[in-house]
C-alpha cells in the first residue's frame, strides 16, 4: 500500500505539471497537443546533463542543472508551436500532432548519434546502445528527491492559482483566450501573451518529462517516448476544466490507476483478478470513459485554437 501511495503521488505530480502547462497554453488561446513531445525533449535535455555531469559533483548541483536543462529544452521545443500557431497561423492541432511525432524520432536519432560517436572504432555495436546510457538516470533516485518533486508540484499548483487569478498577467492571459479582440482593444498584446502561455507550457512540460523518467518510469526507452503520459495529461486538463485545483484533483484520480499498473503484483487479489496487461491499459481506458461522459460539459476557453488576426478586430 505504501508503494501504491508513493507511485500515485509521483504520477500525479507528473500529470499535474504537464496538465498545468497545457492549461496556460490553452488559457492564452493556443491548443497544445504537443505536450507528449515536449515531455520527451525536456527529458532528453535533462538526461544528457545527468549523464555528462561528474559523478562526484554536488548532488544539489546535479539536480539543479538537470532540471534547468529540462525546462530550457521544453521551452525551446514549445517555440515550434508558438511560431507556427501564432506567427504563421497554422492549424494548431496538426502542429501539435507533428511535434509529438518529431520529438520521439529526433530524440532517438540524437541519442543514437551520440552513442555511435562514443563507440567509434568498435567493430560490433549493440543496437541497445541507442538508449543504454540513459540507464544512469537510476542514480537520480537517491533518498528524498521523490518527496522534493511532490513539494515542487504543490508549490507550482499554488503559484498557478495565484498567477492565473490574482495577477494582472494571469487575467490578461485568460482574456486573450476568451476574447482576444476585446483584449487587444484595451492595449493587451495578444501575440505576446500567447507566446508566454506556450512557453510556460514548455517549461512545465519539460519539468514533467524529467520527473517522469527519473522517478515514475522503471526504465526509459526513447522508442516509446513517455508512454502516453502527455496525452493522459491532456485528459487531466480537460477533466479539470482548465482550473489548477481541479486539475490537481483529477491528476490524483488518474494517478491511482497509473500507479496500479506498476504495483498490482503486490496485491494478490489483483494478480488473480485479470491479466496484467489490463492494468497497463487501465489509465487510458479510464481516461476515454471519463472524457466520453464529461467532455460535453467542458467549458474550454472560447478562442482556443483560433489564430488571432489583428485586422479582424
Amino acid at each position: 500500500m505504501e508503494l501504491l501511495i508513493q507511485y500515485t503521488l509521483i504520477y500525479a505530480s507528473v500529470l499535474i505539471l504537464v496538465a498545468l502547462g497545457g492549461m496556460f497554453s490553452e488559457r492564452s488561446g493556443v491548443i497544445n497537443l504537443g505536450l507528449e513531445g515536449t515531455m520527451v525533449f525536456g527529458a532528453l535535455g535533462g538526461a544528457f546533463v545527468l549523464f555528462l555531469m561528474p559523478v562526484n559533483a554536488n548532488p544539489a548541483l546535479i539536480v539543479t542543472a538537470t532540471l534547468l536543462a529540462s525546462v530550457i529544452c521544453g521551452m525551446l521545443f514549445s517555440l515550434l508551436l508558438a511560431v507556427a500557431a501564432i506567427n504563421f497561423k497554422a492549424d494548431q492541432t496538426l502542429v501539435g500532432t507533428a511535434m509529438n511525432m518529431i520529438a520521439t524520432a529526433a530524440c532517438t536519432v540524437i541519442v543514437k548519434s551520440f552513442n555511435n560517436a562514443r563507440t567509434a572504432g568498435m567493430v560490433e555495436r549493440d543496437p541497445s546502445a541507442i538508449i543504454k546510457f540513459l540507464e544512469n538516470i537510476k542514480w537520480f533516485r537517491f533518498h528524498g528527491w521523490n518527496l522534493i518533486y511532490i513539494v515542487i508540484t504543490a508549490v507550482l499548483i499554488a503559484v498557478s492559482v495565484f498567477v492565473l487569478y490574482k495577477t494582472r498577467f494571469g487575467l490578461r492571459l485568460m482574456a486573450c483566450g476568451e476574447h482576444p479582440q476585446a483584449a487587444d482593444s484595451v492595449g493587451i498584446n495578444v501575440y505576446k501573451m500567447r507566446y508566454c502561455g506556450v512557453l510556460i507550457s514548455g517549461f512545465l512540460g519539460g519539468l514533467g518529462g524529467i520527473i517522469y523518467i527519473t522517478s515514475a518510469a522503471s526504465e526509459w526507452n526513447f522508442l516509446y517516448g513517455v508512454a502516453g503520459a502527455g496525452f493522459l495529461a491532456l485528459a487531466v486538463m480537460i477533466f479539470g476544466q482548465w482550473k489548477p485545483v481541479l486539475i490537481a484533483v483529477s491528476a490524483l484520480f488518474f494517478g491511482v490507476f497509473r500507479a496500479i499498473a506498476d504495483t498490482y503484483t503486490g496485491f494478490e487479489f489483483l494478480v488473480n483478478l485479470v491479466p496484467g496487461e489490463v492494468y497497463k491499459m487501465l489509465p487510458y481506458i479510464i481516461s476515454l470513459v471519463v472524457l466520453a461522459f464529461t467532455s460535453k460539459k467542458s467549458r474550454a476557453p472560447k478562442a482556443e485554437g483560433i489564430p488571432y488576426d489583428k485586422s479582424t478586430r
